[in-house]
């Protein structure tokens, strides 16, 4: 067993990072501000201080002496420099969580780069994005306030200063769309919210409703996380992490309806027939579908799926239930005037 230190295990996956490391046998500290005294398990060392300040914590994080760090937190290239700072000569490996945004194909699907769709599955060689710092001119409604950090965001510096540090070997895991308890960004919300409201119809266009991106539930991407940060073949590599079969949203929809029992219509439309608050902002920006290819980990690793996606997605609703947002209809993007109008005229001109 051994000793590993968590960079933020306490927001949304680092717990379950944390947990999983401890019931493995492994001694575990975790770096965080002390703002989130999430319920850890009781040996769990917890060193608080800030951020900005990490490398006020070497002596504390030579005390714990951790083989491996795993940064759950790094969200610039900023960022991850002081963590690798703060721990050179002290470990020996680094585990760096990233995104599948570093894609080429996210750029299109953003509209910060011109192209034609690319064809998914995207292995872990496949093109990165050609523009650097994709949130510098704006700032996507599921982040709500825009954070100081916002404007330097890039995993792909975050990975390049960790794969090419040579002090200490490091891993990198891609995560995909994850859901789950503690999510803020609550993926699967603006369906839930209409259908506990027990709205008999509800709108998608015919992009959304076709779109496919790589989802998992947070515990599994979690134990990916833990497999990479707790086996030396992992030393130097990427790993993406993603459903083996990505679902398109309107299947996801026809889920969650499922579980709550929902008995309403899903009612699936061009953008410019909807209201303003679900249409698209660009024709072509559902065509260009973001699915990875996650058998690499899977094959080198062994990695499965410890929660399945029926039991994982029923967890994030009744997560949504327990922990509901400060302003649910804005969370949800909820006008439901206008969504009664659009629908008589969609079903008036009967484009169903």
């Amino acid at each position: 067993m051994s000793r590993v230190l968590v960079i933020g295990g306490t927001v949304f996956v680092g717990p379950s990072v944390v947990r999983e490391l401890v019931t493995r046998g492994h001694e575990v500290a975790v770096f965080h501000r002390g703002e989130h005294e999430i319920d850890l398990p009781a040996s769990v060392r917890h060193i608080h201080g800030d951020r900005a300040r990490i490398a006020d914590q070497r002596d504390a994080f030579r005390s714990f002496a951790p083989e491996t760090v795993v940064d759950m937190r790094s969200m610039t290239e900023r960022d991850a420099r002081a963590v690798l700072d703060a721990v050179r000569g002290i470990a020996h490996r680094i585990v760096a969580v990233s995104s599948m945004d570093v894609y080429r194909a996210y750029g299109r699907l953003q509209g910060t780069e011109p192209g034609p769709p690319l064809e998914p599955p995207f292995d872990e060689d496949s093109p990165l994005r050609e523009k650097l710092y994709p949130y510098r001119d704006h700032t996507p409604a599921a982040i709500g306030p825009r954070p100081a950090w916002l404007g330097d965001y890039d995993k792909i510096l975050v990975e390049r200063a960790v794969l090419n540090e040579s002090a200490i070997a490091g891993t990198v895991v891609r995560f995909p769309m994850v859901h789950g308890e503690r999510d803020e960004q609550r993926r699967f919300y603006p369906l839930w919210k209409r259908m506990v409201d027990g709205r008999a119809a509800i709108l998608l266009s015919l992009g959304s409703a076709a779109h496919r991106a790589s989802r998992t539930y947070v515990d599994n991407a979690a134990h990916a996380v833990v497999l990479a940060a707790t086996d030396d073949r992992a030393k130097g590599r990427i790993y993406n992490v993603g459903d083996e079969v990505p679902l398109p949203w309107i299947e996801w929809a026809r889920l969650v309806a499922s579980h709550l029992g929902w008995p309403g219509e899903l009612v699936v439309a061009p953008s410019e027939q909807l209201p303003t608050l679900l249409r698209e902002g660009r024709p072509d920006v559902w065509d260009h579908h973001l699915v990875t290819d996650s058998s690499r980990i899977r094959r080198e690793l062994a990695y499965r799926e410890t929660v399945g996606r029926d039991d994982g997605l029923a967890r994030a609703l009744a997560w949504y239930a327990a922990s509901p947002p400060a302003d649910p209809a804005a969370a949800a993007g909820i006008d439901y005037a206008a969504e009664d109008e659009a629908l008589v005229t969609i079903r008036g001109s009967a484009v169903l």
